[in-house]
């Protein structure tokens, strides 16, 4: 148990992190992730929406898969998505105001952030399933309590990932650089060494 527990953590924080590895969320990756207080609250909320969807998702792909029209199931997973992301916008909005107005745009754009559906749909299909693809994790029976995990960590590796870029880009700020490397072409270089970085991670073995 223990070891599956670690090979999921793992896999999906660090190893098969969907911005370096999978570059999947890309654009609030880069978008938001000027400021850390900022960086900060977009991990969150789309930790909480990977969370909150899988749980929700599972049962919903099952239901589809029953009545053999599993090729709505992305849309409906959209469905979902946009539900929660309009939910946790009304509550950041009242609650924090500023946070609100940091995220801008790309708050509502959770909705259409590629990583929330590819957790809905790797945590589905492997539950249907009954086990993980190789390419996520290998040799882990698959349960529910799996998949929110494995939907959490993934929302953490994420997290992770906006707070390393967002500190990198203050810092850089500050740097004096040629005119040719201001701005976009200097952080697209940042995020690529940050990657790199990142695949030492692929090199760790936990086995279930």
């Amino acid at each position: 148990m223990f070891a599956s527990i670690m090979a999921i953590i793992v896999s999906a924080a660090l190893s098969n992190n969907f911005v370096f590895s999978q570059t999947y969320g890309i654009c609030p990756f880069l978008g938001v992730s000027k400021k850390t207080s900022s960086a900060l609250g977009m991990g969150a909320a789309v930790t909480v929406v990977m969370a909150v969807a899988t749980m929700i998702t599972y049962p919903i792909y099952l239901l589809l898969n029953a009545l053999e029209i599993r090729f709505l199931e992305i849309l409906v997973f959209i469905f979902i998505i946009a539900a929660l992301v309009q939910m946790i916008e009304k509550i950041i909005k009242k609650f924090s105001p500023s946070l609100y107005k940091a995220m801008g745009i790309y708050l509502p754009l959770i909705t259409t952030n590629c990583a929330v559906l590819a957790v809905c749909e790797i945590t589905s299909n492997a539950l249907a399933s009954g086990t993980w693809e190789p390419a996520v994790i290998a040799g882990v029976e698959m349960n529910f309590g799996f998949a929110v995990l494995y939907a959490i960590f993934a929302g953490a590796g994420f997290t992770l990932a906006m707070v390393i870029m967002s500190g990198m880009r203050e810092r850089i700020n500050n740097l004096n650089l040629p005119k040719a490397l201001q701005g976009f072409p200097i952080t697209m270089v940042t995020a690529a060494l940050i990657a790199m970085a990142f695949y030492v991670f692929s090199m760790i073995k936990v086995g279930a």
